[in-house]
């Protein structure tokens, strides 16, 4: 089925914003389990592993509606040197994420593409969940001081 170009357009963006995520992420993640906090390796990569999903849920899209996915355009990754620093980003780009997500919905809605935007109201959920849990731990870090929090992310 041939897809409406500016829908084409648009999902290519949202996978190079998954892209870009995931390698973040894998990088956060892979720096938190060098420093030894097990938990937040885990919970990095797998939020990392959700965006691969992402990733590819997009990619099925772009080719059912004939289009080519882009797989080579990546976003700046904006890796963090400390813990803290690295919530900092992943929520800026959890925060672009939801934005260019509902800007995805609306355009499906406008041309009448209820298939992309099914799709794109169920990543979006996911990216919501992802963001809540980045402000989530930026309450725990206030609340209980970063070195406490960061003492919680050891491996038990």
């Amino acid at each position: 089925m041939k897809g409406n170009e500016r829908i084409l357009e648009a999902l290519n963006a949202l996978l190079a914003d998954e892209l870009t995520a995931i390698n973040q992420y894998m990088v956060h993640s892979e720096m938190c389990a060098d420093w030894g906090y097990k938990k937040l390796h885990e919970a990095t990569e797998k939020r990392a592993i959700v965006e691969m999903k992402h990733a590819e849920k997009l990619i099925g899209r772009i080719l059912f509606l004939e289009g080519i996915p882009v797989v080579g355009n990546l976003n700046k990754i904006n890796i963090g040197a400390t813990v803290d620093i690295q919530h900092k980003n992943d929520h800026e780009a959890e925060e672009t994420a939801i934005k260019a997500y509902n800007d995805g919905i609306r355009l499906a809605v406008e041309v009448g593409d209820n298939g992309t935007r099914y799709l794109l109201e169920e990543i979006l959920e996911d990216e919501e969940e992802h963001i809540d849990w980045i402000e989530a731990q930026f309450d725990q870090i206030e609340q209980m001081g970063l070195q406490v929090y960061l003492g919680e992310q050891l491996e038990e």
